[in-house]
């Protein structure tokens, strides 16, 4: 069984995201753990962590968090740094909090200060976070990014210097995004740029470093370096793209969630969802 989902709303409570989920038959959700556009959120209760664990439990929905929109890590503006330190550190501790294996976060804009600088500044954040969680089970995973302004992440040498320079394997590693690589300049469009791709990730970073996947088209073109996202098929990137993961067997046992627009019932969702379980064979036809 495929981990197949989307972006589930928490709206009511942590809990409620999983039963939207699975409302639509997601077999994976990804969430936020707090409101992803304020720096700090209400701590959870024991009861509702204990509640949301059981729902999962029972549900077997695969459901892991993203971090707000807020952090940027890769920054040395003094007031903005120690906010977005306190707020990784809460997303880091709610997540725990919720069993959660791995938090997806954006790599970060270095604003100014040089790709170099920027990354040197996640890595010691990422670092000193990560000491201060020491015996945390969860994840940081480092999302592939357009590159749009001064955004850190779109290139696969920088994630794996990341990753190098935080020295921490059981706690870090890579999210996947399609809309992004494409528009960093991978061409994940035909067949063959498609092997290339993942020939240069697995040298460059590892395959046993990617942990997740966002499924999302493109609304801007090859290179563009700009984040939109379109819904599945509808896009530059088309629908090749999507057949050929979601039938290599290299990532059959990685979540993949949709990160496209929204509707409020969740039928854009399903439509989505639709189109790439038929882009995969029948259980008859295996």
């Amino acid at each position: 069984m495929r981990l197949l989902g989307a972006h589930m709303s928490t709206a009511g409570g942590v809990d409620k995201a999983i039963e939207r989920g699975q409302s639509i038959g997601c077999t994976a959700i990804q969430i936020f753990v707090k409101n992803n556009n304020q720096w700090m959120g209400k701590p959870l209760t024991s009861e509702t962590i204990n509640q949301f664990k059981l729902l999962q439990a029972s549900t077997g929905m695969f459901v892991f968090a993203h971090t707000g929109y807020l952090i940027n890590l890769a920054s040395e503006k003094t007031d903005n740094h120690e906010k977005s330190m306190q707020s990784m550190r809460q997303e880091l501790e709610l997540a725990e909090a919720l069993g959660l294996p791995f938090t997806v976060l954006h790599p970060g804009s270095h604003l100014g200060i040089g790709e170099k600088g920027g990354v040197e500044m996640l890595v010691k954040n990422l670092k000193t976070l990560i000491e201060e969680t020491a015996g945390y089970k969860v994840k940081i995973l480092l999302e592939m990014t357009a590159g749009q302004g001064t955004n850190l992440g779109h290139k696969f040498e920088q994630l794996a210097e990341m990753l190098a320079g935080i020295d921490a394997p059981e706690r870090t590693g890579v999210c996947f995004d399609t809309c992004h690589t494409y528009a960093a300049g991978y061409n994940i469009k035909t067949k063959e740029g498609y092997e290339k791709t993942w020939e240069e990730f697995d040298k460059l970073i590892g395959l046993n470093k990617l942990f997740a996947f966002h499924l999302n088209d493109s609304k801007t073109e090859l290179g563009s370096r700009k984040d939109r996202h379109e819904h599945i098929g509808k896009g530059t990137l088309g629908l090749e793209t999507f057949r050929l993961l979601m039938n290599d067997k290299r990532f059959e046992n990685l979540p993949m969630v949709l990160e496209t627009p929204k509707d409020p019932d969740m039928k854009q969702d399903v439509e989505n969802l639709n189109i790439l379980k038929s882009l995969m064979p029948s259980p008859a036809d295996v």
